[in-house]
Parts: C-alpha cells; structure tokens; sequence
C-alpha cells in the first residue's frame, strides 16, 4: 500500500487511476475546507504570512500527490513519467509566456492560455483515463511473453534480475539482444 503512496515506480490502471483521483479530490476539498476554517477562527490575530503558509503547504502536497497518481499512470500506459511529466510541465509554461506576451494567440481575452496548450492539456488527460495498459501486462501478470518480433521474443520479467537493472541496461544500450530494431 505505501508503495502506492510513495513509489514513483509503481503501475495504476485506468479505473485505479480514476477513482484514487477522485479520492484525491476529495480530501483535498476536505482539507482546504478544515484548513480555511481554521484558519478564519486565526485570521483576526495572525499575519498574512502565518495564515498564507498552511495554504500554500497543503497546495504543495496536492500537486505532488497528484504527480504522483500521473507518473504511475503514465508508467503503466508505457511511458516514461521522467520524460513526459516535465515536457507537459514545460508545454503549459511556454503556453502561458506566449498567451501573456501575444494576447491575440490567447483562447480567449480572460484566460492565460493558447487552444493548442488546452489540446495538449485535453488530449493528456483523455490519454490518462482512456488508454490501455502497456502490452508488458502479460509479464508482469505472469502470463505468456508476448514477442515483440518474431526472431527476439521477449523475456520474461522473472527471468531478469530486477526490474532497476532491466531498465537500467535498456537505456545504457546493454540490452539490444531484446530490441526488435
């Protein structure tokens, strides 16, 4: 279980995946609405410093829990979270410097956001909830290797040595024996 909390490495299926964000979402509202609260009863006697801090460190732990509900979806699609967490992060920026310098690329006069940046954003999303798992499900489940080509077929998972060093000899180029190009 912590490893679900915790593993930026561990796998989340489509419905897992939509129901840990509606989760989510629902204790954030929880949280944010126990931490307003309180912090309404202290607003008259604190600083705008002391009453600012709990806001910004519960918004923190939202983002964070909500990166990692997104890396382990994306690794279980079968993408590399590394890769493609920071280059959405950086379309929405770049997104967001071209709506503010060039107003007229903007959707709309109120938002700070191009069409495209919200297609990137939409076209994500959709792939976060809609998209099957990677086709290693069969060896990871333990069920039948699946080839992919039909001179290297692919090992079994239980066969290397751990999932790290798999992974590891995949970047380096120490396993082109499994590679089908």
């Amino acid at each position: 279980m912590l490893g679900f909390i915790f593993g930026f490495n561990a796998r989340l299926g489509r419905l897992q995946y939509f129901l840990a964000s509606l989760g989510l979402a629902l204790v954030s509202v929880v949280l944010i609405v126990v931490v307003a609260v309180g912090l309404a009863a202290l607003a008259p006697q604190k600083s705008e410093l002391t009453v600012s801090l709990p806001i910004v460190v519960l918004i923190g732990l939202c983002l964070v829990a909500n990166l990692m509900l997104q890396a382990m979806r994306f690794r279980d699609i079968g993408w590399d979270p590394v890769c493609v967490i920071p280059a959405w992060i950086a379309v929405m920026v770049l997104d967001y410097v071209i709506a503010g310098r060039f107003p007229e690329y903007a959707a709309t006069s109120s938002h700070h956001g191009t069409w495209v940046g919200a297609l990137v954003n939409l076209g994500l999303s959709v792939a976060l909830l809609f998209f099957p798992s990677g086709a290693d499900d069969a060896q990871l489940s333990g069920g039948t290797p699946v080839s992919r080509t039909p001179s290297a077929p692919f090992q079994s998972s239980r066969s290397a040595s751990s999932a790290t060093e798999a992974r590891l000899a995949r970047i380096t180029g120490g396993d082109t024996g499994r590679r089908g190009w």
